[in-house]
């Protein structure tokens, strides 16, 4: 299993930049740049960390047709596939409904709009002159300036109906961070219904929450309030059953609305960290990291790391035992 790292957008090009470097020093697979409204623009921070570094891969994660024409989406992959070739991945997903509702947008029919921007990218891609005539999108014969080009085109998924989907006409998975290694290997099996159908096989990966510190307690609190972020979610009901972990979901909507941080703190027990991130010393996180690699995911993103010397601190081999 791959290791890699992500930015949800949030971090400062100074930052990124630091974290890009270690994490191409460290042999990790790509830096995957999230698509998040109101955050750091993903193709940017991509140059900026190809450019900067030697081999690591860049993935434009999660780019939404509902706010990035296709088109516009595959042809920034394109041209970032002609600077650094072989290190671009380019990942389509619905995006965050609130996110999508904060511009008076929805994600209407999201299986048939996935699957004609995968169609479109794959055309485009390929180098020939594409009409198309959806039900989504359209385009009057019209071809890519830029030679073709054999970038993975991955989905980001969590719904039975879109996993299955990915694993039927993309090239890769990514599922959400939040979810257990539990919750990721059922939502695998709709990935194989999809390759079972299409004859194929994908790429899967996966998200996690990560912080690593000499105090773990320290590390657990550091995904706290982002794993009380996603797990408040109707949608994460059947992920926290399939780990076991105990939440009340209605109180943890009221305290994290309220902005009562003690009790969100109290709902998002270590327990529920255990099962949903990877935190805690360098020892605990790899343990965590070994229960996402015996699912047969073929690459883990972590997710939410802050400072080149906490990647270093799980990548390092432990010191041998006298």
């Amino acid at each position: 299993m791959k290791l890699s790292l992500s930015s949800d957008g949030a971090t400062p090009p100074a930052d990124l930049t630091q974290l890009a470097l270690a994490a191409d020093e460290c042999g990790l697979a790509r830096y995957w740049m999230a698509s998040h409204l109101f955050q750091r623009e993903p193709i940017v921070n991509s140059t900026m960390a190809l450019q900067q570094t030697r081999r690591l891969g860049i993935a434009l994660m999660a780019m939404s047709p509902y706010t990035v024409h296709p088109v516009y989406a595959t042809m920034a992959a394109a041209a970032l596939d002609e600077w650094f070739p072989g290190r671009v991945v380019l990942c389509f997903g619905t995006g965050s409904p609130r996110d999508l509702e904060s511009i008076s947008m929805q994600a209407a029919r999201p299986l048939q709009t996935m699957r004609e921007t995968i169609e479109i990218a794959r055309r485009l891609l390929d180098g020939g002159n594409v009409t198309y005539a959806g039900q989504c999108f359209t385009i009057a014969g019209r071809t890519l300036s830029a030679r073709p080009h054999d970038i993975p085109i991955m989905v980001a998924a969590s719904g039975p109906r879109m996993l299955e989907l990915a694993g039927a006409q993309a090239d890769g998975v990514l599922i959400s961070a939040g979810t257990s290694p539990q919750f990721i290997a059922r939502a695998l099996d709709h990935v194989r219904a999809g390759e079972a159908r299409s004859g194929r096989t994908v790429y899967k990966s996966a998200l996690v929450y990560t912080a690593v510190a000499p105090d773990g307690d320290e590390a657990r609190q550091q995904v706290r309030r982002a794993l009380a972020f996603v797990l408040r979610g109707e949608h994460h009901r059947e992920n926290l059953a399939c780990a076991g972990s105990t939440l009340d979901q209605n109180a943890l909507r009221e305290a994290y609305a309220a902005c009562d941080w003690a009790r969100v703190d109290d709902l998002i027990d270590d327990r529920i960290i255990a099962n949903h991130a990877a935190a805690g010393t360098a020892r605990e996180v790899r343990t965590a990291i070994d229960a996402y690699r015996d699912i047969g995911l073929d690459e883990l993103v972590l997710s939410s790391l802050r400072f080149p010397d906490e990647l270093r601190q799980i990548i390092a081999p432990p010191a041998p035992t006298a």
